[in-house]
């Protein structure tokens, strides 16, 4: 895995241009992938916030943050292209059943976010693995938590998570799936730091209860995330985001993102304990 300290300055310098562009179809985007990671850190025990800080040292970084975007930056780096194939599915899960029921058979071949984060929770978890194979684990975990999170990586309709949705948004051509990538992150027009702070400042956050009979919570996180792209209004219907879409949507969002970044933080303090 290379450095992220480039790519930090580069987000940085090129954010303001980045609100005005349309965002990558990736879950959450930059921002929304950074706040559930900084969320996350803050609520690491000593002892796995050591192991994660000692694991990000190795290529000079400091902080979950650094590493959030990486597993969707490979399919454009040379480098890495094949391992960024090879993990795509892994970023997603099709329900295409509005019961949004899991099953095995919606992951064929553990091709999807939640056997996804079954692996590599795995491979950061054993310690005879090299530090090089479970930094890059931690990479994958901390991305795929948050994209099983983002309601249109668990979708229901056959629209690839929202993608062939098309919609107007700030007065611009668009699809749903941007729009919850970072659309309506952007529409508070905060860095990832400042808005972590925000979501922060609400509090801990109340965990929806599990789901039975299921005994998986990777596939509960889909669950929740299927029912909720299917809720009245999720799909607009004159295909248009306006200001009212947005005041009852983006605290879902934000909701997620808060949940997500505690269920991060839980993951790696019983895998890293």
């Amino acid at each position: 895995m290379r450095s992220t300290r480039f790519r930090g300055a580069v987000v940085a310098a090129s954010f303001a241009l980045s609100l005005a562009a349309a965002p990558a179809a990736f879950a959450w985007g930059q921002v929304g992938h950074r706040i559930v990671a900084n969320l996350a850190q803050r609520q690491l025990d000593p002892k796995a916030l050591a192991e994660v800080k000692r694991l990000l040292a190795t290529e000079n970084d400091t902080d979950l943050a650094d590493i959030a975007t990486w597993p969707d930056e490979l399919r454009d780096n040379p480098d890495t292209k094949e391992l960024g194939k090879a993990t795509a599915k892994l970023h997603y899960v099709d329900f295409n059943d509005p019961t949004c029921v899991y099953s095995p058979p919606k992951c064929p071949d553990g091709q999807c976010v939640v056997e996804g984060i079954r692996k590599y929770v795995a491979i950061l978890g054993d310690r005879s693995k090299s530090d090089t194979e479970r930094r890059e684990a931690l990479s994958f975990v901390v991305h795929f938590i948050g994209d099983v999170h983002q309601p249109l990586h668990a979708g229901y309709r056959d629209d690839k998570g929202g993608n062939d949705f098309q919609v107007q948004f700030q007065g611009k051509g668009s699809n749903l799936h941007k729009v919850w990538d970072s659309g309506m992150l952007y529409t508070r027009n905060l860095q990832f730091q400042a808005y972590a702070d925000l979501l922060a400042a609400q509090g801990a956050v109340t965990l929806p209860k599990p789901i039975p009979p299921l005994d998986n919570p990777y596939a509960q996180w889909a669950e929740e995330s299927c029912k909720i792209s299917k809720a009245p209004g999720f799909y607009p219907d004159k295909h248009e985001i306006d200001d009212a879409y947005v005041a009852v949507e983006r605290p879902v969002a934000e909701e997620r993102l808060r949940e997500a970044g505690k269920r991060l933080a839980d993951v790696l303090n019983k895998t890293l304990d």
